[in-house]
């Protein structure tokens, strides 16, 4: 469960962030939030790992909290949270395996990830990890030679080898083309389905929303102004959120 009470964050010109959220995910949902560029939907979702630090209040993630741990707790609270990028974070002249081992690094002493010792159990782990997103025949390529929709599925691979009981998905899919993206966004809710992992995605094509969510949070400039189910979130809600009529290639995931 992940517990946001009264987060406001204000960035040093005085723009608000997000201004007094207060949410409870509950574990295995998936969570879509959408919003206008600005929002603050990058924002929320990095206050979860403290990528962005908040200016007030508090984040629990089953009960701890995550805005006042510092140190090794931090690291181990972290370790529980896998983080997926729009410019999927690979290092590209590395190997596949290599990029989804990067998972294991916070289970492991400094030195030894150092030279890459990573035990046999962690490789199994690795590979099992790209067979459940459907690459693992690529294990042994360099990151680089893969294609965009290959390089987000190896960062969601990485996830499951860090063994994460949250997934944080930040525009996942805004830089792959209609089919691409639909064959992530499959993994993603494949994953939340099959191993119970909550995950919460920023995505900017409400039908993508619609499709794959459980719940839908709508946030306009810093505030939530709509969180419910799918099946509330009409054209109507979304141009509230958005503050204007929906265009057809918002509403349509570029398809239009």
């Amino acid at each position: 469960m992940i517990e946001f009470k009264h987060i406001s964050k204000v960035y040093p010109n005085g723009t608000v962030g997000l201004d007094d959220i207060n949410l409870t995910i509950h574990p295995g949902e998936f969570v879509v939030i959408v919003g206008l560029s600005g929002a603050g939907k990058s924002t929320l979702l990095r206050s979860i790992n403290r990528l962005h630090e908040t200016t007030s209040g508090e984040i629990l993630i089953d009960g701890q909290s995550i805005t006042k741990a510092n140190g090794a707790g931090l690291r181990r609270m972290r370790r529980d949270i896998g983080m997926i990028f729009q410019t999927f974070n690979l290092v590209k002249r590395s190997t596949v395996l290599r990029n989804v081992l990067s998972g294991r690094v916070a289970y492991h002493s400094t030195l030894r990830m150092i030279f890459g010792l990573f035990p046999k159990a962690d490789t199994e782990l690795a590979l099992k990890a790209l067979e459940r997103v459907n690459i693992r025949e690529k294990a042994y390529a360099r990151a680089d030679e893969l294609s965009g929709g290959q390089q987000q599925r190896v960062s969601i691979a990485r996830a499951l080898a860090q063994e994460a009981k949250i997934i944080l998905a930040d525009e996942p899919v805004a830089s792959l083309d209609p089919l691409t993206t639909r064959q992530v966004m499959d993994d993603l809710k494949r994953i939340n389905r099959d191993l119970g992992i909550t995950t919460i995605v920023n995505l900017h094509f409400l039908d993508l929303a619609r499709e794959y969510a459980t719940r839908i949070i709508g946030l306009r400039a810093g505030k939530v102004v709509f969180d419910g189910p799918v099946a509330e979130a009409t054209d109507e809600v979304f141009s509230g959120i958005y503050g204007r009529a929906i265009k057809k290639d918002e509403l349509l995931g570029g398809q239009a």
